[in-house]
């Protein structure tokens, strides 16, 4: 189930290619400035903008929040099927969304761009009661690469781009919140931030989204 579901994660976080909120064909809802899930496990206030280019799709698990700027942001969330349960119960929380992560997002944005690789990942013990931040980097996976190339050559290698995914388990449901360094494209040719410089402006965007998220209950739990 999971490699299915998560197909449909990697899809949709790395190009808009669903209904949007202005066609009127989102599976959730938008009730004022908040977004608000199918399942009805969370709702979040929309980090985009129509007059910047915002645009809002989603499946029944996964939406994306993108502009023509420096937005490009995935929020999913999986229930866990009885393996999945299993395989939680049996490692500490830790170990059990980096195995997550390398087992299906990893795996599935490697379908999607060969090369593609975890750079390096770290716990957060306080946030959401245990989660799990990644950076990967994603040859030629980049949402702002085509705005990037208006008048540079075609020829240049495509951009690598870079991606922070922050998971953790609340309610029996996994959530996986992914967005890209927007800079890495549209700074192409001026470019260069250091790596911890890039993954503190990834924790930051990833954290601020997070602590935006409003819950059906207001009770974290891990199981």
């Amino acid at each position: 189930m999971f490699h299915r579901l998560l197909r449909s994660f990697a899809a949709t976080a790395a190009l808009t290619v669903v209904a949007t909120a202005q066609d009127g064909g989102l599976a959730g809802r938008i009730v004022g400035d908040l977004y608000v899930s199918p399942t009805g496990e969370f709702k979040v206030p929309s980090p985009v903008l129509p007059e910047l280019g915002g645009t809002t799709t989603d499946t029944e698990n996964v939406v994306t929040f993108s502009d023509n700027y420096n937005i490009h942001l995935s929020v999913a969330c999986f229930p866990l099927d009885a393996a999945q349960r299993w395989e939680l119960d049996t490692r500490n929380l830790r170990d059990y969304l980096l195995y997550f992560f390398n087992s299906f997002v990893l795996t599935d944005f490697q379908a999607r761009f060969p090369k593609s690789k975890i750079e390096s990942a770290r716990f957060l013990p306080d946030l959401m009661g245990g989660s799990m931040i990644t950076f990967a980097l994603l040859p030629g996976g980049s949402y702002f690469e085509s705005k990037n190339r208006v008048g540079e050559e075609s020829s240049q290698e495509p951009v690598i781009a870079k991606r922070g995914t922050l998971l953790f388990v609340r309610n029996r449901y996994i959530y996986i919140i992914s967005t890209e360094l927007a800079e890495r494209a549209t700074q192409r040719t001026t470019y260069n931030r250091t790596v911890e410089q890039e993954n503190s402006i990834l924790s930051e965007r990833l954290t601020t989204l997070v602590n935006r998220l409003i819950f059906t209950d207001s009770k974290p739990r891990n199981q």
